[in-house]
C-alpha cells in the first residue's frame, strides 16, 4: 500500500520537472536577443561617428601637410587637368588665377572669367551660340527715325476765368421775383434774371420823364440857354438810370410808355450758365450785393501739372489732346494758353493751362482728364520747330490761342493785336529732318549718371559702349553719342553680358570708365603650390572703396601710398617682400598689409586668411630670399 502511494506521488511530480527545462532555455534566449538589440542600437552609431571624426581629422592633417589644397584640389590634379583658363572669385575678393579652386578669402568656388566663347579683349566678351540660346540674348539694329517726344500727364477741368461774371444789385431794393431760381440755368444775353423793387429807381424814372418834358417844351423857346439846360438835365437823368442798372432799351421803353415804374427787370449781360445763386425771392439787397454768378462754358480750362524738365518743350499755342474720365474713347483738342513761371515748392511741378473748346457742352468742370503732348525732336534730341497746318502762316492772339486769323487784326475777346504764329515756334512749311538715332529702352543699362549699351560688333562678340542719351518716347530712347546707325545692340540678356564683363575684369556697368590695367607679376613655382605654373597675370579691380586701382605704370606709387601707413622699418620690409608669400598677390592689393611674426622674423601677408596657412607650414611658403626678412 505504501509502495503504491510512493510510486503515484513520484509519477505525479515528474511532469513539472520535465517542463521546467524548456522554460529556462527560452528565458536565456530572450536575454541574449536583448543584448544584441542594445549593441545594434548604441555601438553601430558610435562606430559610424568615430569613423566620421577620423575622416575629418585625416583631411585636416592632409591639408596641414599640404597633401590637399584649400582651394579644392591638389597641385598635381590642377596641373594634370591642363586647365589654363583664368578663374575669378564671384565676390571679386582676389585677382584672377589660373585653374579652378576656391577663393582664399571667402572660400567660394571660383568661376571662369569668360563664358568660353573665345578670346576676349578689354572692352568685350564673347558668347558662344549655345550660351547665347540659354541666356536668351537678342539684338536689334540701331535705327534712324523721325521721333516725337510724348509727354503724358493728368489734369482737371476748370471754368474759363475770363468768362466768369458776377451779377450784383445796382440799387437798394427787394427781389420780388427770381426768373433764374436755381443753379445750372442756361441763359442768353438779355434774358431777365430778376425783378427788383426800388423806390430810388422810381424817383429816377420820374426825373427822366420830367426832364424829357422840359426838353421837348424848350425846343420852341427863344432863349438858347434855357434850351441847353433842359437838354443837359435830360441827358443827366438818362445816365443816372443807366447807372442804376437799366439798359438803353429799357429807357426807350420807359419814354414810349411815359409812366414811371418802381420795378425793374435785371437782364443778363452775357450768355452763360448760372453756377451760383446768392439770394432768394423776397430778400432785400443793398447796392453791390451779389445775386448771381454766370460762366460761359463754351470753353473750359484744363489745368495740368508737368515736371520742370518737360515744360521746356511746351510752347504757347501747342496742341494738347485730352481724354476725360467721363467720356472714354473721345478725344478733345485744346491749345496751351499759359505756362506758370513759378515751380510749386510742395509738388515741384509747373502748372500749364490749356484752353479746350466746349461748344457741345460735353465737358464738365471738375472732371479729370489724361493729356498727351507730342513734341517733334531734332537730330540732337532738342525740340524742333513745330509744323501745325492750322497755324501755318497764320496770326494768333497772344492771350487767347483759340483766336486764329489768316490776316492781321485784333482779338475779338481782349481787343489786342494779333501776332504771327512764327513768333511762338511754328513754321509755315513741314520740317524736313534726317531723324534721330533710337534704341529700345531695355537695351540701355543705367547706374547713376552712367549709361552703357552692348554692341555686337562681330557674331558672338559684345562690346561695351558708353552712350549719351537724349529724350525718351514710349519704349524708345534717343542716343546722341556712342552708337551708329545699323549697329546691333543687345536688348535681352544684356545683364548677363555685363556680369561676364565684371568677372573678366573689364569695364562694366559698375564702372564703365575703368580702363583694364594689367599687372604682370613674375612668380616662382614654389609660390604657387596649388597652381603649379611659373607666372600668372593679375588684373587689378576697384573691389573696395579703400583700394586704389593701379595701372601698369603706377603700381609702385600706389603701393607706396598704402605703405605710408606703416612704420619706416615695416615699409622697408614690404618694399623688399612685394608679394604675399601665401596667396602670391601684390601686397596692398587687398588693403593694408598684415604683419606676422614667423619664428621671430616679421613677414607681411595680404589678408588674415593667409595667417593660419603661413604659421602652419612656414617652410613651405618662405622659400625665396625676398620673402623672408632677417631679424
Amino acid at each position: 500500500m505504501s509502495d503504491n502511494s510512493t510510486r503515484s506521488s513520484v509519477s505525479s511530480q515528474s511532469p513539472p520537472n520535465e517542463n521546467s527545462q524548456p522554460a529556462k532555455s527560452s528565458s536565456a534566449a530572450e536575454r541574449r536577443e536583448a543584448r544584441r538589440w542594445w549593441i545594434k542600437l548604441l555601438v553601430q552609431p558610435l562606430l559610424l561617428l568615430a569613423v566620421g571624426v577620423a575622416l575629418i581629422a585625416g583631411l585636416g592633417v592632409a591639408q596641414r601637410l599640404g597633401w590637399v589644397s584649400a582651394r579644392g584640389g591638389s597641385a598635381d590634379s590642377v596641373a594634370a587637368s591642363g586647365d589654363t583658363r583664368m578663374y575669378i572669385c564671384p565676390m571679386l575678393c582676389t585677382p584672377p588665377q589660373i585653374g579652378p579652386g576656391r577663393c582664399p578669402v571667402c572660400e567660394m568656388e571660383l568661376v571662369p572669367a569668360a563664358s568660353g566663347g573665345g578670346p576676349s579683349d578689354s572692352k568685350s566678351v564673347r558668347v558662344d551660340p549655345v550660351a547665347r540660346r540659354v541666356a536668351n540674348i537678342r539684338t536689334v539694329a540701331v535705327s534712324s527715325t523721325t521721333l516725337a517726344r510724348t509727354i503724358q500727364t493728368v489734369g482737371e477741368l476748370h471754368y474759363d476765368e475770363g468768362s466768369l461774371k458776377t451779377i450784383s444789385s445796382y440799387v437798394d431794393g427787394r427781389l420780388e421775383r427770381l426768373f433764374a431760381d436755381f443753379t445750372g440755368v442756361v441763359v442768353e444775353k438779355g434774358d431777365p434774371l430778376a425783378l427788383v423793387y426800388s423806390p430810388r429807381l422810381y424817383s429816377g424814372q420820374t426825373e427822366l420823364l420830367l426832364s424829357k418834358k422840359y426838353r421837348d417844351a424848350g425846343k420852341s423857346a427863344r432863349l438858347a440857354g434855357v434850351t441847353e439846360k433842359n437838354r443837359e438835365m435830360y441827358e443827366s437823368s438818362q445816365q443816372r438810370l443807366i447807372e442804376l442798372g437799366m439798359t438803353r432799351e429799357q429807357i426807350q421803353q420807359l419814354e414810349r410808355v411815359g409812366e414811371a415804374n418802381s420795378r425793374m427787370q435785371l437782364l443778363a449781360p452775357l450768355s452763360g450758365t448760372v453756377i451760383k445763386k446768392y439770394a432768394n425771392e423776397g430778400q432785400y439787397v443793398k447796392e453791390g450785393d451779389p445775386i448771381y454768378e454766370l460762366a460761359d462754358l463754351s470753353t473750359v480750362w484744363l489745368m495740368l501739372e508737368l515736371f520742370p524738365e518737360d515744360v521746356g518743350a511746351i510752347r504757347y499755342g501747342q496742341k494738347v489732346a485730352a481724354q476725360v474720365q467721363s467720356l472714354p474713347g473721345r478725344t478733345f483738342v485744346g491749345r496751351v494758353a499759359f505756362v506758370d513761371p513759378v515751380i510749386d515748392p510742395d509738388k515741384h511741378t509747373v502748372g500749364v493751362r490749356v484752353v479746350v473748346p466746349n461748344q457741345d457742352g460735353f465737358l464738365r468742370v471738375g472732371d479729370y482728364a489724361r493729356a498727351t503732348v507730342h513734341v517733334p525732336l531734332a537730330r540732337d534730341g532738342s525740340p524742333s520747330p513745330i509744323y501745325d497746318p492750322e497755324l501755318a502762316n497764320k496770326w494768333i492772339s497772344p492771350r487767347h490761342p483759340q483766336v486764329v486769323q489768316s490776316s492781321p487784326g485784333k482779338c475779338h475777346v481782349c481787343g489786342i493785336d494779333l501776332v504771327p504764329a512764327s513768333q511762338f515756334g511754328f513754321t509755315g512749311e513741314p520740317v524736313s529732318d534726317d531723324g534721330v538715332l533710337t534704341v529700345p529702352r531695355n537695351a540701355v543699362l543705367r547706374a547713376g549718371p552712367d549709361s552703357v549699351i552692348y554692341v555686337e560688333t562681330d557674331p558672338g562678340r559684345f562690346e561695351i559702349r558708353n552712350v549719351v542719351l537724349g529724350a525718351r518716347s514710349g519704349d524708345q530712347v534717343v542716343v546722341l553719342k556712342g552708337v551708329d546707325e545699323g549697329e546691333n545692340v543687345a536688348v535681352s540678356g544684356n545683364f548677363l553680358i555685363d556680369s561676364q564683363m565684371q568677372l573678366a575684369g573689364n569695364p562694366s556697368l559698375i564702372d564703365p570708365t575703368k580702363a583694364p590695367p594689367i599687372l604682370k607679376i613674375e612668380l616662382d613655382e614654389d609660390n604657387l603650390p596649388s597652381i603649379g605654373v611659373p607666372e600668372m597675370v593679375v588684373e587689378s579691380f576697384d573691389r573696395l572703396p579703400q583700394l586704389k586701382r593701379l595701372g601698369p605704370d603706377e603700381d609702385e606709387d600706389g603701393l607706396k601710398q598704402l605703405e605710408s601707413q606703416l612704420s619706416p622699418e615695416d615699409r622697408q620690409i614690404v618694399e623688399r617682400q612685394k608679394l604675399c608669400p601665401v596667396a602670391g598677390t601684390l601686397l596692398g592689393s587687398m588693403g593694408l598689409p598684415i604683419k606676422v611674426m614667423v619664428e621671430g622674423r616679421p613677414v607681411f601677408i595680404c589678408c588674415e586668411r593667409c595667417r593660419e596657412r603661413l604659421l602652419g607650414d612656414p617652410a613651405k611658403y618662405l622659400t625665396k630670399p625676398e620673402q623672408s626678412v632677417e631679424p
